[in-house]
């Protein structure tokens, strides 16, 4: 779908988002402003005007300090901070808004006495406190009210495509479905009919039940332990370490506090067979796979770095198989991550993501 010109985004604010602040301040000032000029009209001298562009400008100004005073407050609050619980944002508040206030106060009264413009003095003064505080209240509820619906929206959509994805697989399952129990007693009839002195492929095999037995557990649960995740990719790559011999080296880099994580089952496995079957398979030599997981700013960084072949056209990759464009669409659905896939030093490829 092609991004019209007001569907184009600055800083993550699209520019009909910007221009409709901009309106409530711009409309803002001109209510006001002419609120007052309604309510001196008894005071005013006969030959003085109505409306001035002076006293005009003067308000334009002061809600110009205002909207300058809200954009670090909203960056804070709505991007540096966005991780937060709702309530806790809201208690911050607490905070900004007596800065705003103050700050707004302090820049205000100075221009004009700069320029020795009258201002409200003594008692008066509690109006400069009172109409600003109010215009926080108004605008930050706005702001926060907004983002929800927002994320509503988004979560709307979600659910919607969600569901679509769902009817899919179960049709897709209909399909091709086979009993797992079944799969498990021919494993096990395998293994009974090999002779004891063959321990090594009756290793295999019971591997290989193992990597089918949390398949099917894997489906049936939205989140696994970070341990149980890497158990099976350990399986797995334990399989493959057979079948490439000393061509493949392994390095699985997890700090212990993290193993009791709860992770999206089955989201590393894709990544490490895709650096498997076109990074390194086709290399006499081999290579390295190294899997590493860390926590950074409350999230998991999960990141697959190979030393093979590499990639010059990244993006098409995902076109390549179904389970490495089946992780990216889930990671983007489920999770809102991004699937990164960057170039490894000395050479090969690292595919990254966050959750």
């Amino acid at each position: 779908m092609k991004t019209t010109f007001w569907q184009r985004k600055y800083y993550g604010v699209s520019y009909w988002e910007i221009m409709a602040v901009l309106s409530v301040y711009v409309s803002s000032a001109t209510i006001y402003y002419l609120t007052l000029e309604i309510n001196s009209i008894g005071f005013k001298k006969p030959n003085q005007p109505f409306l001035s562009l002076i006293d005009f400008g003067i308000q334009l100004g002061s809600y110009l300090i205002k909207l300058l005073l809200t954009i670090p407050i909203w960056w804070l609050i709505f991007r540096k901070f966005n991780y937060w619980k709702l309530q806790n944002r809201l208690l911050l508040h607490l905070i900004t808004l007596p800065l705003f206030v103050s700050s707004r106060l302090f820049i205000y009264y100075t221009i004009l006495d700069y320029y020795s413009v009258p201002r409200l003095r003594g008692v008066g003064q509690v109006w400069d406190v009172y109409i600003p505080a109010l215009f926080y209240i108004l605008q930050f509820g706005i702001f926060h009210a907004y983002q929800y619906y927002h994320e509503n929206q988004k979560k709307q959509q979600l659910e919607a495509e969600l569901r679509e994805a769902v009817l899919k697989s179960e049709l897709s399952a209909l399909k091709a479905q086979i009993n797992p129990h079944f799969l498990y007693n021919v494993f096990n009839t395998i293994n009974a009919s090999i002779p004891k002195e063959q321990e090594k492929t009756r290793m295999l095999i019971a591997e290989l039940a193992d990597l089918f037995r949390y398949q099917l557990k894997a489906s049936q649960s939205e989140t696994v332990l970070l341990k149980d995740e890497l158990d099976f990719i350990q399986k797995y790559l334990h399989l493959e370490k057979v079948r490439f011999e000393d061509r493949l080296e392994i390095c699985i880099e997890v700090e212990e506090d993290l193993l009791n994580h709860s992770v999206p089952p089955m989201i590393l496995q894709p990544l490490i067979e895709n650096s498997i079957k076109h990074g390194l398979a086709s290399l006499i030599e081999g290579g390295n796979i190294t899997l590493k997981i860390q926590k950074q700013n409350h999230q998991l960084r999960f990141s697959v770095s190979d030393t093979g072949i590499g990639m010059k056209d990244k993006s098409g990759m995902f076109e390549k198989g179904t389970g490495l464009c089946n992780t990216k669409l889930r990671l983007e659905k489920m999770y809102n991550s991004i699937l990164q896939v960057t170039d490894n030093e000395p050479r090969g490829l690292t595919i990254s993501f966050t959750i």
